[in-house]
């Protein structure tokens, strides 16, 4: 009896222990995918652009900072642009299309670029999370999102490389110069904080 409830309690910590590796494997992956968009010199471009459906990406040397959230998850299997799709699609008016670009329908071109949208999604899908003004509360693989200049909408992935001192996680974003790897988490007013497809 005592061995078969020893081998039980065994056999849940070796399950747990494969969930943990595989939930940080996924977080990895996540992080050198950002982290390979800073080598790739790539232009940051807002133009709007056609692009087909599913998995559709505008060039490859163009991008703005949604574009890196974007490509990081594509290298996981996750196609924002069709998961946006499919809620903008269904729950239309919950997000902001019509409000801040005067939509009246869904655009699968676009809609998943533009960060407001990211950030009703990543609320109803994923985990919104405090800001606050503690580093600690952010963790690598986290979606941070602020805004610039009180109006322009704006989003980076949180890195596991940490600052000159030690303090704050560094940020993959696109802000005008192409992917980066900068120290920026409170750097701008931060307007959100998420975290998606990693658990």
């Amino acid at each position: 009896m005592k061995l078969s409830t020893s081998l039980f309690y065994l056999f849940l910590l070796a399950s747990t222990s494969i969930f943990a590796d595989q939930s940080q494997t996924k977080t990895t992956q996540f992080i050198q995918a950002a982290l390979h968009q800073t080598k790739e010199g790539i232009i940051y471009n807002p133009t709007y652009f056609k692009i087909p459906y599913p998995n559709g990406d505008i060039p490859a040397h163009y991008g703005v900072c949604t574009d890196v959230v974007i490509r990081a998850y594509r290298k996981l299997g996750i196609d924002l642009q069709e998961q946006v799709h499919k809620d903008i699609k269904t729950n239309f008016l919950i997000y902001p299309a019509k409000k801040h670009w005067n939509q009246h329908k869904p655009d699968t071109n676009i809609d998943h670029r533009r960060v407001p949208n990211l950030q009703t999604f990543f609320t109803r899908k994923g985990k919104k999370l405090k800001v606050t003004d503690k580093p600690e509360d952010y963790q690598p693989g986290d979606l941070v999102t602020w805004m610039l200049g009180n109006k322009l909408p704006h989003i980076g992935i949180v890195i596991d490389q940490k600052s000159e001192d030690g303090e704050r996680y560094l940020i993959v974003h696109n802000v005008g110069a192409g992917p980066q790897l900068e120290d920026v988490l409170f750097a701008y007013p931060i307007s959100g904080h998420y975290r998606y497809a990693l658990d």
